[in-house]
């Protein structure tokens, strides 16, 4: 069953036009990830699945409803978490909990029991009492996400849950992400992390307010036509230098402890090996930011006029 859905969806802000005919479709249970630059619409998009924002053309339906036309009957079955969710620091977490509950109108017996399950799932129960000020980044998401859940939506929006979180309260929040798309719901999120792309179902890369394409990342992962070499040297900025001059060399990029370079298919690694003598080349499957590098640059060649 389709929960989400993008038909010519457009926004723009005076001349400029951050949303273009948008066009897609997440299914229930799916985690579907929006990956872009800053700039590229992720946001403008997500706020207007949720209603936030009205579209300046096309429509966007939410489990089977316009958004447009019938707001008030989606509102219940979403949640929605911006990048600079509103908790008040000055309250408590329990509090800030209990302030959220009554917004959504929660029964008192609901809210303690739902606020108990989401303590244990969260593992949040130590920072019960501390002020939500006081907490870590990561910490801070996780009370957001349990003020997102407490009327337990059907449908999550998170807009770059994960920005500026250690790596280890990353994995933490994805641990949580899949626990609850388990439980069956469906999770559209937004990301400028490439490698938590990898971890949704399916990724839809965006350019300039633009769907580029869609798909899973194991496919999109076989679907590049250049090669992709993993490049190993004592000095990875002199070998980028001497391969970025070798026209079969299309980029070469750091990506971490190595390079990864993506080439034309016919050049060879003997021959690449004579430009940087000193490096040590193995060919892999690229990774999404592999493929999102190749189809930007691919976009910006051929806008070049």
């Amino acid at each position: 069953m389709t929960m989400v859905e993008a038909r010519d969806l457009t926004r723009r802000f005076g001349a400029v036009t951050a949303v273009n005919r948008l066009n897609l479709t997440v299914a229930r249970g799916e985690v579907f990830g929006l990956v872009g630059p800053d700039g590229a619409g992720k946001t403008t998009t997500l706020r207007m699945f949720c209603g936030l924002l009205e579209p300046s053309s096309g429509e966007a339906f939410v489990g089977g409803r316009s958004v447009q036309s019938e707001a008030k009957a989606i509102k219940d079955r979403i949640g929605y978490m911006a990048q600079k969710f509103g908790l008040y620091t000055d309250l408590t977490v329990e509090e800030n909990l209990k302030f959220y509950a009554d917004l959504f109108g929660l029964r008192p017996a609901a809210h303690k029991r739902l606020m108990a399950e989401l303590f244990a799932q969260m593992r949040m129960e130590p920072f019960r009492n501390r002020a939500a000020g006081k907490l870590s980044g990561g910490m801070k998401q996780k009370l957001a996400l349990m003020c997102v859940l407490l009327h337990r939506p059907e449908i999550l929006f998170l807009d770059e849950p994960t920005n500026g979180v250690d790596p280890v309260s990353r994995r933490d929040f994805w641990l949580i992400l899949t626990q609850l798309v388990q439980q069956g719901m469906t999770v559209l999120l937004t990301t400028s992390y490439l490698d938590e792309a990898e971890r949704c179902d399916r990724v839809a890369l965006m350019d300039r307010g633009e769907l580029i394409c869609v798909d899973s990342p194991w496919t999109l992962r076989r679907s590049l036509r250049e090669r992709c070499l993993e490049v190993r040297s004592l000095d990875l900025r002199a070998t980028r230098d001497q391969l970025r001059v070798h026209p079969a060399v299309l980029s070469a990029d750091l990506a971490g402890c190595s390079l990864h370079v993506l080439v034309s298919g016919e050049v060879s690694l003997e021959e690449l090996g004579r430009i940087a003598p000193e490096a040590q080349f193995r060919e892999i499957l690229p990774s999404i930011e592999d493929i999102f590098i190749a189809t930007i640059r691919g976009r910006q060649i051929h806008a070049t006029p």
